[in-house]
């Protein structure tokens, strides 16, 4: 069984232990856990890469849901980049703003340093 067919792809939210681990290894700043549970509550959409059971990759959307929508927290645990998982990830966002955009809505977001070419691939 190859890794891809092992690996999940969920529309839903990370639970905060896992997203705390991710935003940790990504060398993100720790925040406060309401400020996450009430984040990811108001988030439009998240998708989770999972593992056995455990969260190894997210990205989600944030925003107004009619003029902005934010790509936020794309992340993937360092062991497993590199195989495709973020692109997985942002395919399904991706196909969130398809569907949920309208034809004049910004669509933004903030690169971290090094992974600006990824989201070149997408048209940002």
């Amino acid at each position: 069984m190859s890794l891809h067919q092992e690996i999940l792809f969920f529309p839903i939210f990370p639970v905060y232990v896992e997203y705390e681990k991710l935003r940790q290894v990504a060398g993100w700043v720790k925040v406060d856990r309401e400020a996450v549970r009430k984040g990811l509550e108001n988030s439009l959409f998240s998708v989770c890469a999972v593992l056995n059971n455990k969260a190894i990759g997210c990205g989600r959307v944030v925003g107004d849901g009619g003029i902005y929508f934010y790509i936020q927290d794309v992340i993937v645990l360092p062991e497993f980049q590199g195989k495709g998982i973020g692109r997985y990830i942002m395919d399904a966002i991706m196909e969130y703003l398809r569907k949920h955009a309208y034809d004049n809505s910004f669509i933004g977001l903030m690169a971290a340093k090094g992974v600006s070419a990824f989201y070149e691939k997408y048209g940002f």
